[in-house]
């Protein structure tokens, strides 16, 4: 038996992955991943794949980086890792710094944790101790308003505002109540319109549900621009502001999950640039370390860390922290990563790549079965449908989304399905030709699975 196939074996035995259903997984050959370069990857039978999906939407720069590899190696050689409960660190203060500089204005505060999901946590236990420490009738405001399709995470507050009946439907039960509002998924529009007859009903009907409810809610919290994890959703232009209006005019904190769309993703550093949107509370991670390791920041206001000044005995500190809080090594590599914005100025020469994705994309667009194609930036979703007269979907278990993913295996292409979406989100750094090329493949693949 061959090291690889050894691996493979041990794998089924040992490991359970997350999202999957190992019942299949247990049956299919196993990819092991050995090494990794610029935006390919190898596995242990040699052979090669391109990252179509920043390995799972972390990687920012492509693999091994040197800037990056050469900042974890000098931070190794200092300290790996301190608390943050009492001691202060170089590399959380650096990058605090930096992130508040390159925030949308008013975010001046810095609170990390460990993950997308745990951020999130943070940014709802800080909205919500907000007004309780605002106190009077503001101590009512204990409800959040999530989107339909909205997706924050896996843990149980970041799930009792997610709207993907799939992921969260089960644990309803152990959810605290929130107040849902619609998406603004404009290829299956909640409200039946069209783009052209569309006079935007999501938000007259999210206002209604904010004047309706504004003397409970704590806040809103949306993924601007780009529902991922709901199918590379994208808003329609000016509907992040006219929210950003909404939450002022009534008086809700606005929480942006920018955990996966932030980092360079729709084609600015934070997606809240493209409309101009300084939120109150910004949840940052997933490609904050250019795909490295993990961390998070959640950044908010003055105004709202204030709210948690108090002389002790009043017991307004926010009691709240984990083991790995700001990690030295994870702090480094981040402020590489941002270093590497600078230095190769890859936000200011995106624009010409993501014209070039969208001309590629067009192709794509004729295939029969292919409903929608939807992109912001380097963020694209495909959607295959079973009619696209009618919009009808693929039956649940036809799995038509995975089966074009596995047939990209074949052809030297990862990529990852959200149900019948396929989703393709490649490293920024990614070239020209490494973009035909996964377009090639990925034309290929539905053309040949859909029939």
């Amino acid at each position: 038996m061959s090291r690889g196939h050894a691996l493979e074996e041990k794998d089924k035995k040992y490991v359970w992955h997350p999202f999957t259903q190992m019942r299949d997984w247990e049956r299919d050959e196993v990819v092991v991943i050995r090494s990794a370069r610029g935006c390919v990857l190898e596995d242990t039978r040699g052979r090669r794949y391109l990252d179509g999906v920043s390995s799972l939407w972390v990687n920012i720069h492509g693999h091994r980086k040197k800037e990056i590899d050469r900042a974890i190696r000098f931070q190794l050689d200092r300290v790996a890792h301190s608390t943050l409960l009492g001691l202060a660190s170089m590399p959380s203060i650096a990058l605090a710094e930096e992130l508040v500089r390159l925030a949308p204005r008013g975010l001046e505060k810095v609170f990390y944790s460990d993950n997308g999901s745990t951020g999130v946590e943070v940014a709802l236990k800080l909205s919500f101790q907000y007004w309780q420490h605002k106190g009077g009738k503001h101590r009512r405001r204990r409800m959040f308003i999530r989107l339909r399709n909205g997706y924050h995470g896996d843990t149980i507050g970041a799930v009792s505002v997610g709207g993907i009946g799939l992921f969260h439907d089960t644990y309803r039960p152990l959810l605290f109540p929130t107040i849902e509002g619609p998406s603004f998924y404009c290829y299956r529009c909640d409200f039946g319109k069209e783009p052209a007859s569309c006079a935007s009903e999501c938000l007259v009907s999210l206002e209604a549900i904010m004047r309706r409810h504004r003397s409970r809610v704590a806040a809103l919290i949306i993924e601007p621009v780009v529902q991922a994890a709901g199918g590379m959703i994208v808003a329609p232009a000016g509907h992040l502001a006219a929210i950003g209006t909404l939450c002022r005019k009534y008086g809700i904190l606005l929480i942006a999950d920018e955990v996966a769309v932030g980092c360079g993703r729709t084609g600015t550093m934070f997606a809240c640039e493209h409309e101009g949107v300084s939120p109150d509370i910004l949840v940052i991670s997933k490609g904050l370390t250019g795909g490295y390791l993990p961390l998070a920041a959640t950044l908010t206001t003055r105004e709202v860390y204030d709210a948690f000044r108090a002389p002790y005995r009043m017991k307004k500190t926010f009691f709240h922290g984990h083991s790995y809080t700001g990690n030295a090594l994870a702090c480094a590599a981040a402020i590489a990563s941002l270093g590497v914005f600078r230095k190769e100025r890859v936000l200011e020469r995106l624009p010409p790549k993501i014209r070039l994705f969208s001309r590629l994309l067009e192709r794509l667009k004729r295939l029969p079965h292919v409903g929608d194609v939807r992109q912001k930036g380097f963020m694209v979703g495909i959607e295959l449908v079973r009619s696209p007269r009618t919009r009808e979907p693929y039956a649940f278990g036809t799995r038509m989304g995975h089966r074009v993913c596995m047939r990209a295996r074949k052809h030297g292409l990862l990529i990852r399905p959200l149900g019948d979406v396929i989703v393709l989100m490649p490293p920024l750094s990614m070239s020209g030709a490494q973009l035909k090329r996964m377009i090639d493949v990925v034309y290929r693949c539905i053309r040949e699975e859909t029939g």
